[in-house]
């Protein structure tokens, strides 16, 4: 049983972790006063979330080898160096959780920890709790090239991450997303499941959908708006407002569903809710919609995530010769980099235009000469 477990309080309209010690029932005083100073730093709570089940998990470590955080810091270099690599073997042999198998910690994650770790050392030195890690320091030379030209590059001193493996997300299936349909019990899910794959939304963003103020009912179509007061804390990520049309068969589904729940629905505003149980009428959460996908699974033997289907949205668009700043916008992407890596696919669209162009544009460099 895990020493340290993630618990939250809501003031008002926040809500805000802390770690509580299961040993002395004390709450992590340090731990839980860097997640407070995040939440106050209006950071999305999935976010702050996720803070607190790293530095759950660092604390549980830190408890194994019978040390403190003020003995990390004052530390040498080779013996932090030592420390934090350890840590994230310790994460990929899944030490950190009784629920995954040993080994199924994958790398991009176990970096992803230790980086929350260290932004909350990095707070220690700034609340002058504790000096300055010196793996976090920076190593910086001066080189002179060939013309007499100078440069400074510097580096981080910390070399211990794991290499990431290749995000492989890959799009849904028309056929699948159609199994996964059937394999619904209730309107609610099957409507959840049309929405992410027509709107190319985040999850978090569906979820905090208002049904009386985000739907445009006479032109079909769903608007995302930044709110930080979402009960089911839901947020759309980088505080922007956007719009994505539905069909019309998919809007009749919608009215369908408002009217088959309206009897819950008439009591609050989101669009998603609970609709059996103790708590039903409150808002749907992440973690009930990606329990309702494993159930889903178990029948189709296709495990559908809500990534999948944003990826689904923005693979179909870019085959129906969308422009790729017209998919970047609609996914919300802030850089159109990163539309380019999600579609996967930007390669062989390359190689395809270039094949083309050679194709119809003959170019004479002279090679047959040359040769």
């Amino acid at each position: 049983m895990k020493r340290y477990t993630v618990e939250t309080m809501q003031e008002g309209t926040k809500w805000f972790y802390y770690i509580l010690d299961g040993e002395t029932l004390d709450i992590a005083l340090l731990p839980s006063k860097y997640l407070k100073h995040k939440t106050k730093s209006n950071l999305s709570p999935n976010t702050i979330r996720r803070y607190a089940f790293s530095l759950c998990c660092y604390l549980e470590y830190i408890a194994e080898k019978e040390l403190d955080f003020l003995h990390v810091c004052k530390s040498g270099f080779e013996e932090q160096s030592s420390h934090f690599t350890q840590f994230l073997y310790w994460l990929k042999e899944g030490r950190h959780t009784e629920k995954k198998k040993i080994g199924d910690a994958d790398n991009g994650t176990c970096n992803a920890y230790l980086k929350d770790v260290f932004g909350f050392y990095l707070f220690l030195s700034e609340i002058d709790y504790a000096p300055s890690l010196r793996v976090l320091s920076y190593s910086q030379i001066t080189v002179t090239n060939g013309v007499g030209v100078r440069r400074t590059l510097r580096s981080k001193a910390f070399r211990g991450y794991m290499k990431a493996e290749e995000r492989n997300v890959r799009a849904a299936t028309e056929e699948e997303i159609l199994q996964t349909l059937q394999a619904c019990t209730n309107s609610r899910d099957q409507l959840l499941l049309l929405l992410l794959a027509e709107t190319g939304f985040r999850i978090g963003e569906i979820l905090g959908v208002n049904y009386s103020r985000d739907i445009d009912y006479d032109n079909h179509t769903l608007g995302v708006y930044f709110r930080e007061d979402n009960e089911n804390r839901a947020r759309a990520k980088n505080a922007e407002f956007r719009k994505a049309k539905i069909s019309d068969d998919t809007f009749d589904f919608l009215l369908h569903y408002l009217a088959e729940y309206r009897n819950l629905l008439q009591y609050q505003n989101y669009l998603f809710i609970n609709i059996v149980g103790d708590t039903a009428g409150k808002p749907l959460k992440v973690d009930s919609v990606y329990s309702m996908l494993d159930r889903a699974a178990e029948k189709t033997g296709t495990l559908l995530t809500p990534h999948m289907l944003r990826r689904y949205f923005a693979v179909t668009r870019w085959n129906a010769e969308w422009p790729l700043e017209l998919i970047s916008q609609a996914l919300g992407h802030k850089h159109l980099d990163t539309t380019i890596q999600y579609l996967g696919i930007i390669d062989d669209k390359l190689l395809e235009a270039s094949r083309e162009f050679y194709a119809k544009h003959s170019i004479n460099y002279g090679i047959d000469r040359m040769l």
